[in-house]
């Protein structure tokens, strides 16, 4: 089975230490720029029908503006209550100056 890359944004556009959200083909993601890499994870909390780009970015977690559940943006492991469901994660490519997602 192929991977389909798609084109997210440009790499100067994510921002340091925090959360972008991003159309990745059918899909809104959530990109995050932390310690120098990128992550990309779905941008809905499992939990609630939050957006995790408006939620609060702290080293590898972002905390869920809605019930404050958080998840690790690497693997999309959920963290703490209420959270019972991992987030999906996306492989991440950087490719002259453009960040890639793998669907």
């Amino acid at each position: 089975m192929s991977t389909n890359w798609i084109k997210a944004i440009a790499l100067a556009d994510v921002p340091d230490e925090d959360v972008i959200a991003v159309q990745a083909g059918d899909r809104e993601i959530a990109l995050y720029g932390v310690e120098g890499g990128v992550y990309a994870t779905d941008n809905l909390c499992t939990h609630g029908n939050a957006r995790l780009c408006d939620g609060f970015l702290t080293g590898h977690e972002i905390e869920c503006p809605l019930h404050q559940g958080r998840f690790d943006v690497r693997d999309g492991r959920a963290l703490c209550s209420p959270l019972r469901d991992n987030l999906a994660t996306y492989p991440v490519r950087i490719e002259d100056g453009v960040v890639f997602v793998a669907l």
